[in-house]
């Protein structure tokens, strides 16, 4: 009895997870004067192998939009390795914000 109950409580936790994964958006895009930032959940959340909490709720609530940088945050972020500078930064596990702006940052084009 006690294998069936750690099974059924193993099997509603994957699927309490499979659901907050399925519910999760593709991209989320976050306004900002440098250029726009479109964040690729999916592509992010394939390189930690659907582990959602890598980011959340450790680095990000899952209930808002994680970003509301201001001037000067790249910095301290990756100093203190938090936010999006928990793995962006250098020798971090993904490129670093220095001299990448345009990897995040796109500029709409005129008249768009």
């Amino acid at each position: 009895m006690k294998h069936l109950t750690v099974f059924l409580v193993g099997l509603f936790l994957v699927v309490a997870l499979v659901a907050l994964a399925a519910d999760a958006p593709k991209t989320l895009v976050f306004e900002s004067k440098l250029g726009n930032v479109t964040y690729d959940h999916a592509k992010h959340n394939e390189r930690v192998k659907n582990d959602c909490k890598v980011c959340h709720d450790k680095l990000f609530p899952q209930s808002r939009a994680p970003i509301n940088f201001k001037a000067g945050m790249h910095k301290p972020a990756e100093a203190a390795k938090t936010s999006c500078a928990a793995c962006h930064h250098p020798g971090g596990e993904a490129f670093e914000s220095k001299a990448n702006c345009n990897k995040c940052h796109v500029k709409a084009k005129a008249g768009a």
